[in-house]
């Protein structure tokens, strides 16, 4: 089906050729929606070569450095991936080894962590999760590399997707592939400190631990994953239980296997405690030499969709939650084979599809703070889609259609600007820029076609 056209016009922010201004699919905008933070890796996977942070000005262009990576050279340490706090003015990021000088200590996914730094420029830093690769390893500390950490929506935790060293390294010495990457979150205020490292600090301000079980081999047709990812909180101060609690949670797309044994992504959703620092019956927050950190007490994983069944069966993308947390929003393919956006509750049912786009949607999807609009990027355009129950209900409106295609769509705060890079010529070279449009009208409501419909 196609949507009816919504002219909107864009504007590019930024336009120096000194390097490229990532978005990275984060929460980009400043709590006051000034500002975008970005990261300026030479390409778009290469965070090892990443040296500078920096936010713009989305009025006037101008760049502010909050962050360079000092020394640097070949093998990192490399930052990147930015994303801002929702209620203060600071950023975080990904840091590698503080000073790398050979393959075996240079940037890796395994070999990262989170660092959050001050949004005024001045250079403020400090490190969020902590890092202990030494066996007894430390509770509150982790053996590996975080990474995409995001905000919760009181600004009091970080979520991230996390690979662990040391089970990796097990893993190679016994000849089994165990780089298994997984979820976990940090509980900021809550420092914690770890034995001297080589290349990273010895304290950080936060309390970390893994919430998602993974397994290297799954049993055929069980709720048991082997990665984990595509995460993000549900709502913005979690979601509404049946007794009427709100409960905090993480959704996320994790790899079972179906009855045949082949792989088959499915939305999961985990809930987390509010306390962290007691174990739970898999084994210690700290994990041992040959087993991964285990989740808390209180950490429950279910598995949200079953599509084994289906005649395209699979989930894929970032999931996105509403932000009254009723509604999880995800990739899965429709009748027709296309890659749609579906929505379901974060306590189950049968998944709802709300765009019908011809060609299908390949990026996005994120929500209008009202929760009434998705936004999502599909080929060359960008779509606006009701999710407001009602008659208008999966109404799609194109904001814009053009190339080269778009991507890392971000919505501001107060729901009235997108962002979004291109990848344009600048100074004869291929840059990553920062576009934004105005979005204060892009509810789905037909314009140019008063009496049009999705066909």
């Amino acid at each position: 089906m196609s949507a009816s056209l919504v002219r909107a016009g864009e504007r590019q922010v930024t336009r120096d050729a000194d390097w490229n201004h990532e978005l990275d699919n984060n929460d980009n905008f400043s709590p006051d929606d000034r500002f975008l933070v970005f990261d300026t890796r030479p390409a778009e996977t290469a965070i090892i070569r990443g040296r500078v942070i920096a936010k713009v000005e989305i009025a006037t262009g101008q760049t502010t450095v909050l962050y360079r990576a000092e020394p640097a050279g070949e093998f990192g340490p490399g930052v990147g991936a930015a994303g801002y706090a929702p209620d203060r003015d600071e950023v975080v990021f990904i840091h590698g080894p503080l000073r790398p000088s050979s393959p075996a200590d240079q940037y890796e996914k395994h070999r990262r962590c989170g660092m959050i730094a001050a949004g005024d420029g001045s250079g403020r830093v400090r490190f969020a999760d902590a890092r202990d690769v030494r066996p007894p390893f430390t509770p509150g500390a982790l053996r590996g590399g975080t990474h995409r950490h995001e905000f919760s929506g009181d600004g009091e935790w970080l979520g991230f997707t996390y690979n662990d060293e040391v089970i990796r390294a097990h893993g190679l010495a016994i000849g089994r592939n165990l780089d298994l990457r997984t979820i976990g979150v940090t509980r900021l205020g809550r420092p914690v400190r770890v034995p001297p490292q080589a290349q990273f600090p010895d304290h950080a301000d936060g309390f970390s631990v893994l919430v998602v079980s993974v397994t290297p081999d799954p049993a055929p047709g069980s709720d048991e994953i082997s990665h984990a990812a595509g995460d993000s909180w549900v709502g913005s101060a979690g979601y509404l239980k049946p007794d009427g609690t709100r409960q905090r949670a993480r959704a996320f797309i994790g790899t079972t296997r179906d009855a045949a044994g082949t792989p088959l992504d499915e939305l999961f959703i985990v809930d987390i405690p509010e306390d962290v620092t007691r174990p739970g019956p898999l084994g210690p927050l700290q994990g041992t030499p040959t087993q991964l950190p285990a989740p808390p007490a209180g950490a429950v994983q279910r598995r949200l969709t079953r599509t084994a069944d289906a005649p395209h069966p699979g989930c894929q993308g970032i999931v996105r939650c509403s932000p009254d947390g009723s509604r999880i929003a995800f990739r899965m393919r429709d009748d027709r084979g296309q890659w749609q956006v579906f929505l379901m509750s974060p306590l189950g049912g049968t998944p709802e599809q709300v765009t019908r786009l011809d060609g299908g949607v390949t990026g996005g999807p994120r929500w209008h703070p009202s929760g009434k609009t998705l936004f999502c990027i599909a080929g060359s355009r960008i779509v606006a889609t009701c999710v407001e129950p009602g008659p208008r209900f999966g109404h799609s409106a194109v904001l814009i259609d053009r190339d080269p295609p778009p991507y890392a769509l971000v919505v501001s705060r107060d729901g009235n600007t997108l962002a979004y890079n291109r990848v344009v010529k600048t100074a004869g070279r291929d840059v990553s820029q920062i576009f934004v449009m105005d979005c204060r009208h892009a509810d789905g409501q037909d314009r140019d076609e008063p009496n049009s419909h999705n066909r």
